[in-house]
């Protein structure tokens, strides 16, 4: 090419910033545009200490202005409604952006189709699904609080279930922190008998111990049927509950259904090891967006995110200068299973899997972490 490259990265989270951050790491003169609704991050792994109190919205809000004129960042607020031309044109609620190059790093959404599904939280939805849980218990003087999560069903790996374990665990010890747990029945409830089966078998173990330890009602490997207000209805019997906590699997955005980009069973983007889009010229995708060969047990996360965006970022310079795009990424999965005072440290990468048991320092490791990851877009 010559002269600065146009580069479009859709989104504005986990993924599409590391690929900022790595695009403008390597390229100095590259025209970075980021079209999302707004110029800000919400660091969600963080919401599960709203109900507690230990977080408030505006702790895990960071505006990105001041980010992006430091990257050097054109910023369109607004929502993508299509692409046209190959990836080279996207079109947005506030007109169309040229490229030549695109990142696609707008998540995924939750598949809603479950019958009665409204009358539950969907916790990973946002900031104000947890303050929305937190109001919820305040108000309670007892009664049933039941939480699960499923799968896309034509895609296993298409699924966010670490953080409805943190949110059982959290509000069991925040009911005993206030004196009245025993008024409360809480009933973990999955299609699978092995739930959080990608964390290694070791690990559900220890979850599935750990719920007995604290007398957590467990209701496994039933399919589930529907929701009702007051109840869970699955194959294997109804649950009461007076509070319903569910995370569905996850499928693409609406709008990839207005492109013909290329997708996955499960409704996903497909992309190669290098995170290209198959078939698409200089266009990738990073994060919950993408479809990815590799193990079926290959998180959505934002630590997976990260290490799609270096990926795809060295990728895509490469390919517009005519090099070989050859960086890859080794599917990791990383994360601290958080309780609200203690962690469980999980690794597991295709050699190996590493389980702690829970730790009182890797609660205070996860709070680090999240000051340290947020420090670079304050």
């Amino acid at each position: 090419m010559t002269g600065p490259a146009r580069i479009t990265i859709l989104g504005a989270g986990f993924g599409a910033l590391s690929c900022v951050r790595e695009l403008r790491r390597r390229d100095a003169r590259a025209q970075i545009t980021v079209v999302a609704p707004r110029a800000e991050l919400h660091y969600l792994p963080s919401i599960i200490w709203i109900p507690g109190g230990l977080r408030r919205r505006e702790d895990l809000i960071v505006p990105l202005a001041p980010f992006f004129e430091r990257m050097r960042v054109r910023h369109v607020a607004a929502e993508v409604t299509g692409l046209d031309d190959g990836g080279r044109t996207v079109h947005t609620t506030g007109g169309a952006v040229e490229n030549d190059a695109l990142v696609i790093a707008t998540g995924g959404r939750f598949i809603k189709k479950l019958p009665g599904i409204e009358h539950a939280i969907t916790p990973c939805e946002g900031i104000a699904a947890a303050e929305q849980i937190r109001d919820r218990l305040r108000a309670m003087q007892g009664g049933t609080i039941a939480v699960g999560f499923a799968a896309n069903p034509q895609e296993q790996q298409a699924v966010r279930g670490g953080p409805m374990f943190e949110f059982l665990f959290g509000i069991d010890a925040q009911l005993r922190r206030e004196g009245r747990r025993e008024r409360f029945e809480l009933v973990f409830f999955n299609p699978s008998r092995e739930p959080g089966a990608r964390l290694g078998a070791k690990t559900v173990q220890g979850l599935l111990a750990e719920m007995a330890r604290r007398g957590i009602t467990t209701h496994l490997g039933h399919k589930m049927v529907r929701l009702e207000a007051g109840k869970v209805v699955t194959e294997g019997g109804e649950i009461r509950a007076d509070l319903i906590l569910f995370m569905p699997g996850m499928t693409g955005n609406a709008w990839f259904d207005a492109t013909t980009l290329p997708r996955s069973p499960g409704g996903l983007v497909r992309a190669d090891a290098q995170c290209r889009v198959e078939g698409w010229q200089h266009c990738y995708v990073v994060g919950d967006s993408g479809s990815f060969p590799g193990p079926d047990w290959a998180p959505k996360q934002a630590h997976m995110a990260d290490l799609h965006a270096r990926a795809a970022a060295q990728n895509l310079l490469d390919g517009l200068a005519g090099r070989p795009q050859q960086a890859g990424f080794v599917p990791e999965l990383a994360c601290i299973i958080d309780t609200g005072t203690h962690g469980t440290l999980v690794l597991r990468n295709p050699q190996r899997t590493l389980v702690l048991p829970p730790l009182r320092l890797m609660h205070w490791a996860k709070r680090a972490f999240e000051r340290r990851y947020l420090r670079q877009y304050r």
